[in-house]
């Protein structure tokens, strides 16, 4: 089982047993859907029903269904379960980790990945020094089969 993190449960909603997740990952909407599954310390709980309130990801899950019965799940960490979802089309954060760089004759890895806002992702590679590149640059190109990315550096990266 390979888990992908999503979130982290940072309180409850009510009395029915709802619980917040915030959650910044990119592809919450194939995940949050009735009768999909998250991880929770290890353990798979089916969602029953999903809702979005103010920045928070709202799930009631199967057999829960009164604040005390999920009060031990506060500040724990959520996943999701890789082989339950299909991100063939996509490209996961925790993927990019593992590709090479490719830039002129110098071959790297990636360090980091982080956002400097919702829209805009920055790889920090590590090539002959560290740089930090917007994903979204035209200067990149990925080549998802052989898990490369190669970089077109100009003037003042």
């Amino acid at each position: 089982m390979s888990n992908i993190y999503i979130g982290r449960v940072s309180g409850t909603h009510g009395i029915k047993g709802e619980i917040r997740i915030k959650s910044d990952f990119e592809y919450k909407s194939l995940v949050f859907k009735v009768n999909n599954y998250i991880v929770i310390d290890k353990k798979k709980y089916k969602i029953r029903s999903y809702r979005k309130h103010k920045e928070f990801d709202m799930v009631c899950l199967d057999d829960y269904d009164n604040i005390n019965q999920v009060l031990f799940l506060i500040k724990k960490n959520v996943y999701i379960d890789r082989d339950d979802y299909n991100f063939s089309d996509v490209i996961l954060d925790e993927d990019l980790l593992c590709y090479d760089v490719v830039c002129n004759d110098l071959v790297g890895r990636v360090l980091d990945i982080y956002y400097v806002s919702k829209l805009n992702k920055i790889i920090e590679v590590k090539l002959d020094r560290i740089y930090k590149i917007p994903f979204n640059s035209p200067y990149i190109k990925i080549d998802k089969k052989d898990k490369k990315i190669y970089v077109e550096l100009i003037e003042g990266m």
